[in-house]
């Protein structure tokens, strides 16, 4: 895993964890915004670096192995982990693990573990799997009819086909199949003081279930709705704003929100 810094002398701890489909360079757009202020921290996860050759692991391992660096290079306080989609997996076992203090931590859509027997898990990896699958066979004229509503450029569609072309099919069946079911502990335990999940409006159906465990095992969570953007759109689309929200999130005083509070 290849770690990629950004304004190192400033104090301040950023954390930014990409998900699938993307590479790092997913946050080429906020990093500007945010390297005069904040030491930033972004991870290139494994099978989706394009510097070290490897397959996925799984969320535990990436979450043990970012804190293993961290520490190794003094970080031991983040101003604010970040993570989408299954960067937002990531940033859930981070926190589980407890091994970082984080002050703000933001799981953008996203994933947790699915609450559903062993065998209805693996049959939806098996299709996610087969979706991602059948977009990496079909390149760019495959991804133009599934993207033709969505607000991507040719360029947009021709970065996603490229990062298609390097996952391999062990990459993408291990990264469904582990952020469907990562473990987790029975009693999380955290220091992060304010942890936030946000999602967008079109997606709130699909993260049903991921808002519901985060107010069963993360009581402490606010959730905060995006209109105008789709699921991960935030930093593609609205780079400014994501800016300004990573910037409030790390602006925030160590006291505790009310349990089940919106923003």
């Amino acid at each position: 895993m290849t770690i990629h810094e950004f304004g190192k002398e400033n104090q301040t701890v950023v954390v930014l964890i990409h998900p699938s489909v993307v590479m790092w360079d997913y946050f080429e757009y906020v990093i500007p915004l945010l390297r005069e202020r904040f030491h930033l921290v972004v991870p290139a996860l494994p099978g989706y670096d394009r510097d070290l050759q490897g397959d996925f692991t799984s969320v535990e391992e990436i979450a043990a192995e970012l804190a293993d660096w961290m520490l190794a290079h003094g970080m031991t306080d983040v101003g604010c982990l970040y993570g989408c989609s299954m960067g937002g997996s990531v940033t859930a076992r981070f926190l589980a693990d407890n091994r970082v203090r984080v002050h703000g931590a933001v799981m953008d859509g996203g994933i947790t573990p699915y609450q559903l027997p062993w065998i209805v898990t693996r049959g939806i990896a098996l299709r996610d799997f087969l979706i991602v699958y059948m977009g990496k066979l079909g390149g760019i004229r495959l991804l133009e009819k599934a993207f033709a509503t969505d607000e991507y450029s040719r360029e947009d569609l021709e970065y996603i086909s490229s990062v298609l072309n390097h996952m391999s099919p062990k990459t993408i069946w291990r990264t469904f199949e582990s952020c469907n079911n990562y473990s987790m502990p029975e009693v999380i335990s955290t220091d992060c003081a304010r942890l936030e999940y946000w999602y967008a409006q079109a997606e709130k159906k699909e993260r049903k279930w991921d808002i519901a465990y985060m107010e069963k095992h993360f009581p402490q969570a606010v959730f905060k709705e995006f209109k105008g953007i789709g699921h991960g759109g935030l930093a593609a689309l609205k780079p400014e704003l994501l800016a300004e929200e990573i910037e409030r999130v790390c602006a925030y005083q160590c006291v505790a929100p009310e349990q089940g509070d919106s923003i």
